[in-house]
């Protein structure tokens, strides 16, 4: 079969055959569920990362992320984890508030990783412009585990783009896609931005509206939600 025929959860298999025993070949264990499910039986984890920046050797600072099953959010299941760093924040902590101070109280990324990945296993990974989670995750990955993440994703950026109607070549009002403006569209209340478990609770909420929205009155898939 040709590699771009397998399925997600084909290609899951052949990288637990290669992971070594460690938390990302826990992760592998779980199957993804089948993508042609209603979205409302499926089972997601909107996720938010704070960054020193956008560079592909960037640092991940935080992570906040909470379970949605079928159209609700677990929010017994959130956490805001803190990442100890080995390099100073610098000038991003003006943008996600912080401190080298703060994150010191944080522990190693070797050991939140971990929490991530047991919470993301057998779920659709949620996000707003969701390139940028599954990319440091995945680059965070190879480092750690020498395999990059295997995921499902789902972005709310580009479901914001079919809310909108809008064409993959067709140019967007500047910031019309951003987070709180997807957001207004739907009457969804503001959050302060730029703090990891707020900003995903707000993709969690963005993504129950779209796929409402979406889904119409005949419903939708979790693969076509997330194509």
């Amino acid at each position: 079969m040709a590699f771009w025929r397998r399925t997600l959860d084909d290609r899951r298999q052949a990288a637990l055959r290669k992971a070594p025993p460690g938390p990302l070949r826990d992760y592998l264990q779980v199957p993804f569920e089948d993508g042609r499910m209603d979205w409302e039986s499926g089972h997601y984890l909107a996720i938010d990362l704070e960054l020193t920046g956008l560079e592909q050797d960037a640092t991940i600072l935080s992570a906040g992320f909470i379970p949605i099953d079928g159209p609700s959010l677990v929010h017994a299941g959130a956490e805001h984890l803190l990442v100890r760093p080995d390099v100073e924040v610098g000038q991003s902590a003006t943008i996600h508030g912080l401190t080298d101070d703060r994150l010191a109280q944080g522990s190693p990324l070797e050991e939140v990783l971990p929490q991530i990945l047991a919470a993301l296993a057998g779920r659709t990974l949620v996000a707003h412009h969701a390139q940028v989670e599954v990319g440091f995750l995945s680059r965070a990955c190879a480092r750690l585990y020498g395999q990059p993440l295997l995921v499902r994703s789902i972005d709310t950026m580009a479901l914001q783009r079919r809310v909108l109607r809008l064409g993959a070549d067709q140019d967007v009002k500047h910031g019309s896609l951003r987070l709180q403006a997807s957001r207004d569209r739907f009457g969804l209340p503001r959050y302060k931005a730029h703090e990891a478990l707020t900003d995903a609770i707000a993709a969690g909420e963005l993504f129950l509206a779209q796929a409402a929205d979406l889904g119409g009155g005949s419903g939708i898939t979790i693969q076509q939600l997330s194509g």
